[in-house]
């Protein structure tokens, strides 16, 4: 609820729902993953979110509200998980497939960490708010126990591909590059531009990336909406993390 560019925006209705419900429902219907856990912190303010996942029937696990790395080994630990899917919070429109398509890539190549999007030098061929990363329990262990940098401990997954050679990583590319297209939620432009998506398709759930792309080239202009935004740096913390 905290979020500094859209606070709340977790719980912004869109078509009728919570956008993290949303989100829940969509990342559900992947073939690949098990449980589904929303990892939110122990602040009051965040109490709204264990509410609302409650009355959906959605596990919920409060952890530290800036050590996110802190919060997900913790989350993990307790309900067993040997596979670690991180999505974050803000991408009600993911496509289960895309998260399916990293997934079995993380497995058919036996490396330590997938990603389907990683930050330069490396290439992003996928739209931003499809962003899914996979890495086993015994390797999250080993960052939480050994990450020091506050953007480490922030953004959960940076010790895997900031330092070449410590990890074996795998990019999972999009074909055809996608890159161009921002489908997440940060800002309120982010939000005007996703409630347009789902009025479109009559507040349904069941619309793929595909479905969203067409939509876009046939509205340039819905697209035009949150061209103007910055996406924040991996290497950027909040101020508030001590």
């Amino acid at each position: 609820m905290g979020s500094s560019r859209l606070p709340g925006k977790v719980l912004a209705d869109i078509s009728g729902e919570p956008l993290i419900i949303r989100e829940v429902i969509r990342v559900r219907r992947a073939q690949t993953l098990g449980q589904v856990v929303v990892a939110t912190t122990v602040d009051p303010e965040d109490d709204q979110i264990a509410d609302v996942c409650q009355a959906h029937g959605v596990p919920c696990f409060r952890g530290h509200p800036h050590d996110v790395l802190d919060r997900y080994y913790q989350a993990a630990l307790l309900f067993n998980a040997e596979t670690i899917v991180r999505l974050t919070g803000d991408c009600p429109v993911i496509d289960p497939q895309e998260i399916d398509r990293t997934v079995r890539a993380y497995f058919a190549s036996g490396v330590d960490f997938a990603a389907n999007r990683l930050p330069p030098p490396w290439t992003r061929t996928t739209p931003i708010g499809m962003d899914t990363e996979v890495v086993s329990f015994e390797n999250l262990a080993c960052a939480w126990r050994e990450a020091e940098g506050k953007h480490e401990r922030e953004h959960v997954m940076p010790y895997f591909y900031a330092q070449e050679g410590r990890f074996k990583v795998s990019l999972v590319d999009h074909d055809p590059d996608l890159s161009g297209y921002r489908l997440t939620v940060d800002t309120p432009e982010d939000l005007a531009l996703i409630r347009r998506i789902f009025d479109h398709f009559e507040g349904t759930d069941e619309f793929s990336l595909s479905d969203m792309i067409t939509l876009l080239e046939q509205r340039p202009d819905w697209m035009a909406l949150n061209t103007g935004v910055v996406h924040k740096d991996y290497r950027d913390t909040d101020a508030r993390f001590d």
